[in-house]
């Protein structure tokens, strides 16, 4: 009788336990924290966990669940993105949000397909990424219209001739951008000179120096922050006198802090504009400044990057397909991601029938030397 008595307390107390335990959706971040593309996937990710801190819970299929962000860190590296896949596909997330860089995005990419998990891209800008499969979407616009809007920017507004090209050696990215660029540029009557480097460069003067040599009228490094401050301090030392021009992956606080106090033009392509939504500005700074690490993962202050914002539009998204499947079954999350819409803090967002964002502008913007501020130039579109 002893027994059962205490077999019964025993399960009373149970009782409040199990009450408060939480439904439990799991959002997968798929970013670098580390390796030359760590400072940018960090200010990816500070998107998403803003976006987390905003909106913890979601509402699937009528019961409220706690949303937890799993992370894994990639490493910038095509060799260690297998296993940082694997690790989110181990940890059952229902949708995975990443990553900065394309290359990475490519390299874990089957891992999801074959696990039938979705994958959001959020800055991942090569065509590849979505092409030939129906589980990785995108919120971001692609290269082909990145590199089309670099090269009429630099032909039309800066009435540049020759542009000189700077690539890492086998990166996705910066070659895929480059391709584009060249393509585009020489289109419009335009001639290229086109160098590639070794992964692990330190010294550019080399590179530098040709662009010059060749009597360029542009640089165009799309390549990591790493590599572009490397840059701009090398450029500055030797007195180049033509603007950088750089892809997405150059919106970033550090980038702007190495222009600082020199005399390089740099002007950069992105997906947004401080200043173009006041709400959110002003939320994301004042998260950011009660955070110490969120504020050192930003590269030390609260200027906001545009894959901050990419993060943080993807993170709805994420919540709007979990709320059209009505389950956490990352199958039937990929199922309904075609038809799902959200009006975003960077635009509209709707998908085309690669799984690609539907998007028709970008922003073209500088850096004031002066400040170490971006300025906004134009909003271009190409038809």
């Amino acid at each position: 009788m002893k027994k059962v008595i205490a077999l019964v307390l025993a399960l009373m107390l149970m009782v409040p336990a199990l009450a408060l335990a939480e439904d439990i959706v799991k959002i997968g971040i798929y970013e670098p924290a580390s390796g030359d593309s760590g400072a940018g996937g960090k200010q990816e990710a500070l998107g998403v966990q803003y976006a987390n801190v905003k909106t913890p819970t979601v509402e699937i299929g009528g019961k409220e669940y706690k949303v937890e962000l799993v992370t894994a860190d990639n490493g910038s590296s095509t060799d260690k993105a297998p296993s940082a896949a694997q690790k989110l596909v181990s940890e059952n997330v229902s949708v995975v949000l990443g990553s900065y860089g394309s290359g990475v995005s490519i390299a874990g990419s089957q891992y999801f397909a074959d696990a039938k998990i979705p994958a959001i891209g959020l800055t991942c800008t090569n065509p590849q990424v979505t092409a030939g499969n129906s589980h990785y979407f995108r919120v971001c616009f692609l290269d082909p219209f990145q590199g089309t809007v670099l090269a009429n920017y630099a032909s039309k507004t800066l009435g540049a001739g020759t542009a000189y090209c700077l690539g890492e050696l086998g990166n996705d990215y910066d070659q895929g951008l480059i391709t584009y660029f060249k393509q585009a540029f020489e289109a419009l009557g335009g001639t290229v000179i086109k160098e590639d480097f070794p992964t692990g460069t330190s010294d550019f003067t080399s590179y530098l120096t040709n662009a010059a040599m060749y009597g360029a009228n542009v640089f165009f490094c799309p390549v990591s922050i790493a590599y572009s401050t490397q840059i701009i301090s090398q450029a500055s030392a030797q007195g180049l006198e033509i603007p950088v021009l750089g892809g997405d992956t150059l919106d970033s606080n550090v980038v702007a802090e190495a222009a600082k106090g020199t005399n390089v033009q740099v002007i950069i392509t992105t997906f947004y504009q401080e200043g173009a939504n006041a709400e959110f500005d002003e939320g994301f700074k004042a998260w950011l400044n009660s955070d110490a690490e969120a504020l050192t993962n930003n590269g030390g202050n609260d200027m906001i990057s545009a894959v901050s914002v990419m993060g943080y539009d993807g993170y709805y998204t994420a919540l709007a397909a979990l709320q059209a499947a009505g389950t956490t079954d990352s199958a039937a999350v990929m199922a309904v991601l075609p038809g799902v819409e959200i009006d975003g803090v960077s635009g509209h967002i709707a998908f085309d029938e690669t799984g690609d964002a539907i998007r028709t502008s970008a922003f073209v913007k500088t850096v004031d030397n002066a400040t170490g501020e971006w300025l906004f130039l134009t909003e271009q579109t190409v038809e």
